[in-house]
């Protein structure tokens, strides 16, 4: 299987409030950066998008190492899910959306592994800047 480096990062304005979310997926010297918003979401929420989203846009079984700022995706992905899966998602918070990480997850091997935020990680910040963009957009669109 290929190697696959996702960054990500969510961004919410409010929390709850306007969110957006960014992945970078870096395979080789390829790169794409996949990103939107949510007009209401919780900064957890868009964390866990972005990985999401950016493992939607892999096309093939990979071994995929997330990096991300967030304790609650790393130890989501690596600690708590499979308990979660064992009793349904039953007390967990986002459990829509964890399943479908579970979805989206399946042909992959994922591993996440946390860095500092705001701490100079290149991939990070960018992810950081575009996340928090998409936000902006949305609050932006809502004022008119």
């Amino acid at each position: 299987m290929k190697q696959v480096h996702l960054y990500s990062d969510g961004s919410s304005l409010g929390n709850p409030g306007f969110g957006g979310y960014c992945a970078i997926l870096k395979f080789g010297t390829a790169e794409k950066i996949v990103s939107g918003g949510q007009m209401l979401a919780t900064n957890n929420q868009m964390e866990l998008k972005a990985v999401i989203e950016g493992l939607k846009a892999i096309k093939e079984p990979c071994f995929v190492t997330v990096t991300s700022d967030s304790s609650y995706v790393v130890k989501g992905i690596n600690e708590w899910l499979s308990g979660w899966i064992k009793k349904s998602f039953k007390k967990v918070k986002n459990p829509e959306l964890w399943q479908e990480y579970v979805d989206v997850s399946k042909t992959h091997k994922v591993h996440a592994i946390w860095v500092k935020g705001h701490a100079g990680h290149e991939e990070n910040e960018k992810c950081d800047d575009i996340a928090r963009a998409e936000a902006e957009r949305l609050q932006d669109m809502a004022r008119g």
